[in-house]
């Protein structure tokens, strides 16, 4: 019988691969989710429905009407109030579950953050839109030994790998699997289809979603068989394929030789293309800002908003997004160096 303080998860409990010893576990268990759009709400969506007791959204942006169609934790409300999605997630998944303890964070996940920002997670999950940032997840989830979930999806097909690393074997009771690199190769891939070129369709990030936060509820509870490589999913075509691995590959600059080269990258100014945004984001090292005062300033130069965590401006055709951690997203251009030069007129950071 499910006890009166387990009773929210009673379908849950009596699914014979969980039961209560299982339930209890993910209540004791810490999760970070690093993205929180299409991959990161789902994900987030399903833990905290399951009972996972502790839960971090970490995410860089805002939320935006083109999210709409696909990411289910945000609605017109979280549009109207230019709300950043870590904030407007940690709101919704409160409502969903009360119990467990939520915590949004709104910052970039990079080489200066990543290791404080995974400190004492059970497991990472991966709800990133670029590989630049996973392999940084990689490298970071390496050094401190964590499971971790890959997921990625674009147009009508995804993918998804659990990756175990071997200082997290023991702890987990699993077998060590390669890393990102061991399977994709030193350095992220580039120049494939994005969401900007091809689009995204909901039902696919969904899928994958899903299938990556049910390995996480397995790792977390020690049951259920994991996902034995690359799983690749084409609901366009109803096709379903794992590619297997042969695990840790010892020349892999990462596991095999502790190469920490994305961890270890220089974070200083820098401009990233936002994909399908025609937008940069650029952030500046060790820089905090005061909102009222940026708002102050820019609201002599276009029309500005702002509400306790951004100041947004539109100022000579470009709108720009101001973050108190030193970042802003630059709407109206994809040129990295045009965005790092307005930043450093508009904003003087």
């Amino acid at each position: 019988m499910v006890t009166s303080d387990l009773a929210r998860y009673q379908r849950q409990i009596i699914f014979t691969g969980l039961g209560e010893a299982g339930q209890r576990r993910l209540l004791a268990a810490s999760v970070v989710i690093v993205g929180c759009g299409a991959i990161g709400s789902v994900l987030a969506n399903h833990l905290a429905r399951a009972g996972v007791g502790r839960l971090r959204v970490v995410d860089r942006d805002y939320v935006e009407l083109n999210n709409l169609h696909r990411q289910m934790l945000f609605d017109e409300d979280d549009l109207a109030a230019r709300l950043p999605k870590a904030i407007a997630a940690e709101r919704h998944l409160r409502k969903f579950n009360s119990e467990i303890a939520v915590e949004g964070v709104v910052a970039d996940f990079n080489p200066g953050n990543a290791l404080e920002l995974l400190q004492g997670a059970d497991l990472v999950l991966d709800g990133t839109d670029n590989f630049e940032a996973r392999y940084l997840l990689n490298d970071a989830c390496l050094k401190l030994g964590l499971p971790w979930v890959y997921t990625g999806v674009v147009a009508s097909y995804g993918m998804t790998a659990t990756l175990i690393p071997a200082k997290a074997a023991a702890r987990v009771g699993r077998t060590p699997t390669g890393c990102l690199q061991c399977l994709l190769g030193p350095d992220p891939p580039t120049g494939g289809p994005t969401c900007d070129t091809v689009g995204v369709l909901g039902p696919v990030v969904a899928t994958l979603a899903s299938i990556s936060a049910a390995e996480a509820i397995k790792i977390l509870t020690g049951s259920g068989e994991l996902n034995p490589g690359l799983l690749h999913v084409d609901l366009w075509y109803n096709s379903f394929e794992i590619f297997t691995w042969a695990g840790p590959q010892p020349d892999c600059p990462a596991c095999g030789r502790g190469e920490f080269r994305f961890l270890n990258a220089e974070v200083g100014s820098r401009g990233v293309v936002l994909c399908g945004r025609n937008a940069v984001q650029v952030s500046a090292a060790h820089a905090r800002l005061h909102l009222a005062t940026v708002a102050e300033r820019l609201a002599a130069l276009g029309r500005v908003r702002q509400n306790p965590y951004l100041v947004m401006a539109e100022i000579d055709g470009y709108e720009f997004t101001v973050f108190a951690d030193g970042r802003a997203i630059i709407k109206g251009t994809e040129d990295p160096e045009l965005a790092r030069s307005l930043y450093a007129r508009y904003i003087g950071v």
